[in-house]
């Protein structure tokens, strides 16, 4: 209704479900391979939505490289065929990592991405609350939040490599929709991070930023958070609780027929 692009976003669990919980995944194959067919389904139906749709590949954690190495096989053999890649971009989340350890992953598959024109999205610090069987609700405060410092260290590693990369920076962020006051999201620790970038480089807000946990925000925090130079969004609780909702709200509108089976 809004005319403006969106993201579809595949996590390593949802791309199993997509394939079909009975399937053998020891490997990650049930995973590459709901995933792949999610991203051709994308692919089939987007257009009929009229709006530009980007598909996406979601937190993946060291331990499921096997799943993004699968990923990026299918890329290779799409752009081939088609000139560009079957997804828009995949994201990699080894904030558990060392941050030098982190980086020097995150360089070597930005390496090869970059030969079939993907994006890279990458996480430092810690986006608390659960997602995806990641429960990271008990973590340390200050994991919450980065530094200019080491976002700053992610673009000397990745820029001369490709400019086709976001930094997942912390600002207190966190999965899941939580009352006011619970969560201290600052938005404008993105700014701080723009300017010391600057600063080295004499190139005004040279960093892309990705917003996670922003279900539940307010305006104000949002519109601070675009202004910083985030380029992409998640909002995963609320779309989920929307399409709940909406089966909800259908259940109670025809529960006199759904009391045994529907001929």
């Amino acid at each position: 209704k809004l005319g403006v692009p969106a993201y579809t976003q595949f996590s390593e669990g949802g791309s199993a479900f997509f394939a079909g919980k009975s399937l053998p995944n020891n490997v990650k194959q049930a995973s590459i391979l709901g995933a792949v067919a999610g991203a051709h389904y994308v692919r089939s139906v987007a257009p009929a939505y009229g709006i530009p749709v980007l598909v996406h590949s979601d937190h993946c954690a060291k331990k499921l490289l096997p799943w993004f190495d699968g990923m990026l096989e299918f890329d290779e053999a799409f752009y081939k065929v088609a000139g560009e890649p079957l997804f828009s971009s995949h994201m990699l989340d080894l904030s558990e990592e060392a941050h030098d350890e982190n980086i020097a992953i995150c360089a070597k598959y930005l390496a090869r991405m970059a030969k079939v024109d993907l994006i890279l999205e990458m996480e430092i610090g810690i986006t608390g609350g659960v997602e995806d069987g990641v429960d990271n609700s008990g973590v340390a405060r200050e994991k919450l939040y980065s530094t200019p410092e080491d976002v700053y260290a992610v673009y000397e590693g990745l820029s001369p490599i490709s400019e086709k990369f976001m930094i997942a920076a912390a600002f207190g962020n966190v999965h899941g929709v939580y009352k006011p006051g619970n969560v201290k999201l600052r938005p404008e620790l993105l700014d701080e991070f723009q300017k010391y970038a600057a600063g080295k480089l004499g190139t005004e807000k040279p960093l892309f930023f990705v917003f996670h946990g922003g279900s539940g925000s307010e305006k104000h925090e949002i519109a601070t958070a675009l202004a910083a130079g985030v380029a992409k969004m998640n909002v995963d609780t609320d779309t989920q609780w929307a399409y709940w909702e909406g089966i909800l709200n259908f259940y109670k509108a025809k529960s006199g027929y759904l009391q045994g089976q529907i001929g």
